[in-house]
């Protein structure tokens, strides 16, 4: 059974350096298109178009009344072409390569599948009127993305053999609480976000609901997760000088602690300041940052070697549509 795919495939094999680059575009528009979307927030341009899929009921783009948040809006709703655009590349990268390795190309399309669930959750969030929570949602979804195209990145400098530990597997395992911790340590941001100062919208639009807890206790929420994720690393660190964990592994601790650091004091230096736009959208790229910093830690902690030709599954006609 044949496919465009399949077709395609026949006529075009890119190199393993060319997967990789794809998978790493995607990966870059993946924060690209979290910095935007902090820039529509933090320009007061979330309701810039006031409905979704169209900017308005009659217009498809912004129209000159709407000014400058309308272009705004606009311009980070057609980022998420580009971001799309990066994923396809990616996929049909995975797929033509030859060998074919279906996990890539697994990874790939459930970027393509985060990138429009997304979508669709911006549209919710426009449409309840940037609701709190589904704000938060839309970012969570959109450091999940993060996630799946960091490991397909990293998994493009793989091979597809069986994972093998390089330390014991309780030491792995931390790492996976610390990766747990920075998670939640970034959700806990959203909700400061949330109930904090840049609803989306210009200050004197009282409609946008916020979240009803006080905003100092979040913060300092906050602020303890931040301390507890420094407290692990800097464990993380000691443990891997003890058991000579790899040399990435240690490389990468030190350069999530190296984040965490500066995270923090941009935290505080925007919570003092009442949180200037320019603090809040360095703190969300930085956050984006750390996230990464975080999951590339078990990354370094196994390895994969590649596996014969003659090891890899053989396609079949179901597996050829993929």
């Amino acid at each position: 059974m044949r496919t465009p795919f399949s077709l395609l495939a026949e006529r075009w094999q890119p190199s393993a350096a060319m997967v990789r680059r794809a998978a790493f575009a995607a990966l870059v528009m993946s924060v690209v298109i979290v910095a935007t979307g902090g820039a529509v927030r933090l320009t007061a341009s979330g309701l810039g178009c006031t409905t979704w899929p169209r900017c308005t009921g009659d217009s498809l783009t912004p129209t000159p009344e709407m000014g400058f948040h309308g272009v705004v809006e606009f311009t980070n709703r057609m980022l998420t072409y580009v971001l799309s655009a990066a994923v396809g590349w990616a996929i049909l990268a995975a797929r033509c390569h030859r060998p074919w390795r279906h996990s890539m190309t697994r990874l790939g399309w459930a970027q393509f599948w985060l990138v429009m669930s997304n979508a669709v959750l911006g549209g919710i969030t426009v449409l309840t009127g940037l609701n709190p929570y589904t704000v938060a949602g839309h970012m969570i979804a959109a450091m999940a993305l993060v996630w799946v195209a960091l490991l397909m990145w990293e998994r493009s400098k793989e091979g597809d053999g069986a994972p093998r530990l390089s330390v014991a597997r309780p030491i792995h395992q931390l790492s996976y609480v610390l990766v747990a911790v920075v998670g939640l340590l970034v959700a806990a941001g959203t909700l400061v976000t949330g109930a904090g100062h840049h609803p989306g919208t210009p200050q004197d639009n009282k409609i946008v609901p916020r979240i009803p807890i006080d905003y100092d206790r979040l913060a300092q929420f906050h602020a303890d997760f931040a301390f507890v994720s420094v407290g692990l690393t800097i464990a993380l660190i000691f443990v891997f000088a003890a058991v000579k964990a790899p040399p990435a592994a240690k490389a990468r601790t030190k350069e999530l602690l190296a984040v965490l650091l500066l995270q923090g004091v941009l935290g505080f230096i925007q919570y003092f300041t009442d949180a200037p736009e320019l603090m809040v959208g360095l703190h969300m790229l930085g956050a984006t940052l750390t996230w990464i910093a975080a999951l590339r830690i078990p990354l370094a902690l196994r390895t994969r070697e590649e596996v014969a030709l003659e090891q890899l599954p053989t396609q079949t006609p179901q597996t050829a549509a993929v």
